[in-house]
């Protein structure tokens, strides 16, 4: 079930990310649900990670990523690998 995260009274919205990976990232942010090699590197701020496992979509849109995590997305949910860690374990804690 997800639960729908609410940022800046706004549900969070992520159509400005590409369409083939919203449901991955929604799934991430609202549930806890970890995510593939390419959005766990975007998540942990490791660009060279996400170049190298990024689809020619995805490589076209870094700067989209970076923008929206910046802008829409919690601080607690991206910037690090333990931050992401640690934000699947508060939204897996959630659901129990």
């Amino acid at each position: 079930m997800s639960r729908e995260l609410i940022v800046n009274g706004r549900p969070l919205d992520y159509s400005e990310l590409p369409e083939h990976m919203q449901g991955a990232m929604q799934r991430y942010m609202e549930n806890g649900i970890e995510p593939g090699s390419f959005l766990m590197a975007v998540l942990s701020n490791d660009f060279m990670g996400a170049v190298g496992r990024a689809d020619s979509t995805n490589r076209l849109n870094l700067a989209a990523y970076a923008s929206w995590l910046y802008n829409c997305a919690p601080p607690a949910s991206f910037g690090s690998r333990e931050n992401v860690e640690a934000w699947i374990d508060s939204r897996q804690s959630v659901a129990a």
